[in-house]
């Protein structure tokens, strides 16, 4: 690309009002990122001297979200003034004086504008020597969207929003995405004689086109062929609808890299995710933030991970888990529940109904059943009977519980944190461990039996239990007669 120097300018300053939502739209997420970080992705591609973003709808938290993007992005806060021809004059103005490139505008709500879209539309631009071009798509129902008009050749004479067009030019086909390259001296020529008297009493940037060619200056307009890439976002219709046609690429991509995806129709896949090969993913999956699944793993079916780290050769059934670690050859569920700072180890096991939050299970080691592990760390080859749960909270402070490695804990445990299980130590059946337990010990909570004899006949008389015991009974008598 030749080295004229390069301005981006995105859009993000609207209310999206048609979301109906709290969140603003360019916040709303499509494939684990917000509609925004898309764009700004796209327009760092380009290596830009300047990167300016226009705010102004819940100001704050936009701005939040861009910066985490794109650190170095200028903002600029769009006055009281409505319309896009408005936020282009003050990003402009913020642009150094002596600033003579070019200037790329984008939207905010316009995702599938990629890098590669934009450097055509940039080369093409500069290789017509135009002042502005402009990038458009022919679509079936150009209903909502501005029209391009032609003039001689392919020229463009000027862009009419829907609002404002004659019956005419409402059927035209030929559509504008809201895309530019401007040169940077045309809109600052242009750019103060737009006024906002339109139906709609807004400062459009389109009239920047109308006043370049009354002028005489060129406008050149580059024609994408995959219409839907400059397709924007309005409401949550149009949301889904990017977010299965994203889906489905990923997917694809992930396909054609070795992955064996069952039903690409019920998995879904963040961008940021990463798969290895020879991964299997069965029906039913959710695999978002920047989860990681590496080789020979199987995921699924009912599975949500996120941002979590499977390894290789792990199995992974009917799980939720958040910000978690998989250890290679592991096995985890069906119905288990980890939550953040689950650590498993290789060869170790997360079973039924399982939950486990803030956990270190060490290579070997199994919770299989019934279990609650928080605040907890287990040490190698242990087994944690079914039906054990942490204790790990006083109704003031978290403890924590610490298990040794080789340790075989009995069913219905309960470990009231703080307290230590030693190497090798064994626990029988409903152990309540209040205490400390030494390396190799047997810890009991033993206490005798009771057994209250005809209590059912007493207390529940007529009941069925008291008829079966009577029955019962009747049958044990005939037997020793």
């Amino acid at each position: 690309m030749p080295q004229t120097p390069l301005a981006v300018v995105v859009l993000a300053a609207g209310q999206g009002t048609r979301m109906k939502s709290s969140t603003p739209k360019v916040l709303h997420r499509l494939a684990g990122l917000p509609l925004i970080a898309h764009v700004l992705e796209s327009a760092r591609a380009l290596e830009p001297a300047h990167l300016v973003v226009v705010v102004r709808h819940e100001r704050d938290t936009v701005a939040a979200s861009v910066l985490e993007v794109a650190p170095h992005a200028q903002l600029v806060d769009q006055d009281d003034v409505p319309g896009t021809g408005r936020a282009v004059e003050q990003a402009v103005e913020a642009l150094p004086a002596d600033f003579a490139g070019d200037v790329v505008v984008v939207s905010a709500d316009v995702p599938f504008v990629d890098h590669g879209t934009l450097a055509a539309l940039i080369a093409q631009h500069r290789e017509e020597e135009a002042e502005a071009t402009l990038l458009s798509a022919v679509v079936p129902d150009p209903a909502g969207y501005g029209r391009v008009i032609r003039r001689r050749g392919d020229l463009v004479d000027r862009i009419v929003e829907q609002k404002d067009a004659t019956d005419a030019e409402r059927e035209v086909t030929e559509i504008n995405s809201g895309t530019y390259v401007f040169r940077v001296a045309a809109l600052r020529q242009h750019l103060p004689f737009v006024t906002p008297a339109n139906a709609q009493n807004e400062k459009y940037l389109t009239d920047v086109i109308g006043l370049v060619t009354v002028n005489g200056g060129t406008v050149a307009a580059r024609t994408v062929e995959e219409a839907w890439r400059v397709e924007g976002i309005n409401d949550r219709v149009q949301l889904a609808a990017a977010a299965r046609r994203l889906n489905d690429r990923i997917v694809r991509h992930w396909q054609l890299e070795g992955v064996s995806i069952v039903d690409p129709a019920t998995t879904w896949i963040d961008r940021d995710v990463s798969l290895a090969r020879d991964v299997e993913i069965l029906p039913g999956t959710q695999l978002r933030g920047a989860t990681v699944i590496e080789t020979g793993a199987v995921v699924g079916p009912d599975t949500t991970l996120v941002d979590t780290e499977v390894g290789a050769g792990a199995t992974v059934k009917r799980t939720d888990a958040t910000l978690a670690i998989i250890g290679a050859g592991a096995t985890v569920g069906p119905w288990s529940y980890l939550r953040p700072g689950t650590d498993l180890g290789e060869r170790g096991k997360i079973g039924a109904f399982v939950e486990t939050k803030n956990a270190v299970i060490g290579e070997g080691s199994k919770v299989p059943h019934l279990s609650y592990i928080g605040d907890t760390e287990i040490g190698v080859e242990s087994n944690i009977g079914a039906g054990s749960i942490t204790a790990n909270y006083d109704g003031v402070e978290k403890h924590r519980t610490v298990i040794g490695s080789h340790v075989r804990m009995g069913s219905h445990n309960v470990y009231v944190a703080p307290v230590r299980i030693g190497d090798g130590a064994h626990s029988g059946a409903g152990a309540v461990v209040r205490k400390d337990v030494p390396a190799g010990a047997l810890v009991l909570s033993v206490a005798p039996q009771r057994t209250i004899g005809g209590w059912v006949e007493a207390k529940r008389p007529g009941s069925a239990a008291a008829k079966a015991a009577a029955a019962s009974q009747e049958a044990e008598a005939q037997g020793t007669e």
